[in-house]
């Protein structure tokens, strides 16, 4: 197992504060991560029965580097992979390859049928919310008090009004509206009884700043984020185009967008300038139902 020997001290991050580090430069990159490897460990420090969520997306990969970073080359907590059944062939793959080159302590837990979900809610909400139900499953099982999630700010409007500690009720609803104050990095660990907490290390993390530092700590990640060129996908024919996966979801609800970046430093170019949204490959939330993705989360979804 690799040993992480580069330590940087922690500096509490604020982009805020004109010419703080210049955004994509090696020391911006290095406040980002100080600030996530600081959570982690309050997290760890702070909460009984912590886990963190898997999914094998670039977001959460650079969340086990981190941890690995902040726990000296392991991971001391298990990793829980909600598994539908339909995640695409090459995700299974790294899952296989890297639960074991990383020496992983992994639950992967098969989530309920689509029959158990909200009939009320789109089709690819559904699909979705089938995790949800297989996380409650996994809480039920294992008494995790603590869940940390690769969430991002900038992925999503709902996601912007998260905190870094996110308390949930006892089925895992989340109340927009009560959510703690965190000035300073004061963050609220203390609830009352039967509430759990989601913990997001990446919320002040960009997909730009992601992709920036895949590259600077060559982190391995699923090649379908590379552009190929794409003919049938999941019962859609793009016609040999050029394309890739901007997110990672399920079979039939997640498909690849037009690009050419077929290499990271052609993905951090593209992101420079692209107008596409991030999540334009998966229609929860978009193409169905605008509410679908508030209602999702609101009842517990990563």
């Amino acid at each position: 197992m690799r040993v992480f020997s580069r330590t940087f001290p922690y500096v509490p991050f604020n982009p805020l504060i004109p010419g703080f580090f210049m955004a994509g430069t090696a020391e911006y990159l290095q406040a980002l991560e100080s600030q996530s490897v600081y959570i982690f460990r309050e997290a760890f420090n702070k909460i009984d029965r912590l886990a963190m969520l898997w999914s094998f997306g670039k977001d959460s990969n650079v969340m086990i580097h981190l941890a690995r970073k902040a726990f000296f080359g392991r991971v001391p907590f298990p990793l829980i992979h909600c598994d539908t059944g339909l995640e695409m062939d090459e995700v299974y793959a790294f899952r296989d390859k890297y639960a074991e080159e990383w020496g992983v302590n992994l639950i992967s837990h098969p989530c309920p049928p689509l029959e158990e979900t909200d009939s009320s809610l789109p089709h690819a909400a559904r699909v979705a919310s089938r995790k949800t139900l297989g996380l409650r499953e996994v809480l039920d099982r294992h008494g995790f008090t603590g869940i940390i999630a690769g969430i991002r700010r900038d992925e999503e409007g709902t996601r912007a009004k998260e905190r870094y500690f996110s308390p949930r009720g006892q089925e895992g609803h989340w109340d927009v509206k009560d959510q703690p104050p965190e000035f300073w990095d004061q963050f609220k660990t203390d609830f009352a009884p039967g509430t759990s907490l989601r913990i997001h290390p990446l919320l002040h993390w960009t997909e730009l700043d992601i992709w920036q530092y895949i590259k600077l700590e060559n982190i391995p990640i699923v090649p379908l984020y590379y552009a190929r060129p794409w003919h049938d996908c999941f019962g859609k024919d793009f016609g040999g185009k050029m394309m890739r996966f901007r997110s990672l979801g399920e079979k039939g609800i997640t498909f690849p967008v037009e690009s050419t970046a077929a290499t990271i430093d052609e993905i951090i170019a593209e992101l420079r300038t692209t107008k596409i949204p991030e999540r334009a490959g998966r229609p929860m939330g978009a193409d169905e139902d605008e509410s679908s993705f508030e209602r999702l989360r609101e009842a517990g979804y990563m």
